[in-house]
């Protein structure tokens, strides 16, 4: 798809969003609020990601089967807890009626240079939802270096990923487009059916179109879309109504 205009960037990143609460100040209220505002009188966004603790609230305000899905996050933000942990983490969410999974790899102990515990992680929470979406997350912004993010992405897709997602937002440095280029290739040479989720840090419809353009260039004009591409933000919501709406002049793309 080339996008022509800023008012076709803001309605096909309303699509692909995935509208966050993740802050810790989250509460019943603020996710009724979320949910409302992921349906928008110019459509819904692709999902809302929450705290697990709040699925079975959202579930019970969307309903089952509802367009908008329920994604939530395990082994968030640190990556540091038990595989059994986590996986009992997601059998929790799954039951409360999570649709989809984002999941922090160990980026820690990756760092340090076990491989295995990348893949021991994302295999055990992929057999303990084989029916919900799986997003990993790599924390890229903390990984740093480009060959370690390129192998973290195949590590994640060979063990099941189905999206492989660059942050928690939770650090100090967030998606890039450096991180998106090294992951989207790497979907690319995997030949892999996987999506590419950049997160944290994404706020404008300007923003927002630097990454779906840079996906295009490197999978194609066709290759985005809801099942294969996700935005994880909070604030970008705003810029795609304002857009829309006509209310005010796009804002420039933030420096990366």
């Amino acid at each position: 798809m080339e996008l022509q205009s800023p008012r076709e960037a803001a309605a096909f990143a309303l699509s692909l969003l995935d509208l966050t609460n993740l802050r810790d100040d989250c509460d019943n209220a603020a996710i009724e609020n979320l949910c409302l505002r992921a349906q928008t009188p110019y459509g819904n966004s692709a999902a809302i990601c929450i705290w697990p603790r709040f699925i079975a609230h959202a579930r019970n305000i969307l309903g089952p089967g509802h367009p908008v899905r329920i994604a939530t996050v395990v082994n968030f933000p640190s990556g540091d807890l038990a595989v059994a942990e986590v996986v009992e983490e997601t059998l929790k969410a799954v039951e409360d009626g999570a649709d989809e999974i984002d999941l922090v790899i160990p980026y820690k102990a990756f760092i340090a240079g076990d491989e295995a515990a990348v893949t021991t992680m994302v295999e055990a929470v992929r057999a303990a939802c084989p029916q919900s979406t799986l997003k990993v997350i790599l924390e890229t912004g903390e990984i740093r270096d480009m060959a370690l993010v390129r192998r973290a992405s195949e590590l994640a897709i060979a063990a099941g990923a189905d999206f492989i997602k660059t942050s928690t937002g939770k650090v100090q440095v967030n998606a890039t487009l450096e991180a998106a280029d090294i992951m989207l290739r790497a979907i690319r040479e995997t030949k892999a059916k996987v999506g590419f989720k950049p997160a944290g840090g994404i706020s404008t419809v300007a923003d927002a179109d630097l990454y779906l353009r840079l996906a295009e260039s490197i999978l194609g004009p066709n290759w985005v879309m809801p099942s294969t591409f996700r935005f994880g933000a909070s604030s970008l919501l705003d810029d795609i109504l304002a857009v829309l709406s006509g209310s005010t002049a796009p804002r420039a793309a933030a420096g990366y």
